[in-house]
């Protein structure tokens, strides 16, 4: 059934329900129903049967707007998928290509083929150029159609991290996954692994408490480390952190910088 089929009967079912009770009531029940009886069940045999095909009715117009929704959701998900793709490819892409290039003439002129550390960084240049290739490929294929869940990505590149870094993520995650729209799934994982990133790069320590709750006004997600007074000082705006309030203040969520004794706490909070 369409959804144009459903909004023509959600009109014509209560008309044609009132003229069938009318036929039967004038052709067969008008020597058994009073007129005034006849008058009060009219609108309460209308509404109960109105109401039990309004239901289904319903529920059909309902499966047809998930439906609707998670094409949406699919078709904007591909879309950022295809301009991060493009964005690698443009940028970082032909940046890396075009740095080995250079390097291979510095070794040639410099005669530094022979050297460990030379090779050492070829080889290493020469990796995050085939994982950045691949990164696009793997965007521009579209993913399967299995169900997908943004927590277990995030919870699972949290683990890499910790894996990688030696890092103790302490993550409290409390905010349904339905909450979140595409956009902010997207945003709101790219702040995490700025954040996370900062911390691997400039904290004093390697422990991270990330809280996650949602209310009735939204949703609040903390990210708190120790942090060196040295450098809460001198970089607590550094680039890093206006990353992540112009990607804030682009979503038009509430940032928030916080420095607690030798803590620094970032949260992101939408409100609706």
């Amino acid at each position: 059934m369409t959804y144009q089929q459903i909004k023509w009967l959600i009109l014509i079912l209560p008309t044609f329900s009132i003229a069938i009770w009318e036929y039967i009531r004038h052709t067969f029940l008008m020597p058994y129903v009073s007129m005034e009886v006849g008058n009060i069940l009219s609108p309460l045999i209308v509404f109960g049967v109105t109401v039990i095909f309004l239901l289904k009715l319903f529920s059909i117009l309902e499966k047809i707007q998930e439906e609707l929704n998670k094409e949406r959701t699919q078709k904007v998900a591909l879309q950022e998928r295809a301009k991060i793709a493009r964005e690698l490819h443009d940028g970082i892409a032909q940046s890396l290509f075009l740095l080995s290039i250079k390097i291979n003439k510095l070794g040639k002129q410099a005669k530094l083929d022979t050297n460990p550390h030379f090779i050492k960084m070829k080889k290493t240049l020469q990796q995050i150029h085939e994982n950045t290739r691949q990164a696009i490929n793997n965007l521009r294929v579209p993913p399967e159609e299995a169900e997908f869940s943004w927590i277990e990505t995030l919870v699972q590149y949290i683990h890499e991290l910790e894996r990688e870094h030696h890092l103790k993520v302490d993550l409290q995650w409390n905010i349904n996954e339905s909450l979140l729209s595409t956009k902010d799934k997207v945003e709101l994982f790219a702040c995490i692994k700025e954040a996370l990133f900062n911390v691997v790069k400039h904290a004093s320590t390697n422990e991270v408490w990330i809280d996650a709750n949602q209310n009735q006004n939204g949703w609040l997600c903390k990210i708190k480390n120790k942090c060196s007074e040295q450098h809460i000082k001198r970089d607590h705006r550094g680039y890093g952190l206006q990353i992540l309030e112009d990607r804030a203040k682009a979503m038009g969520w509430l940032f928030h910088i916080q420095l607690l004794h030798g803590d620094i706490l970032v949260s992101f909070e939408k409100r609706r």
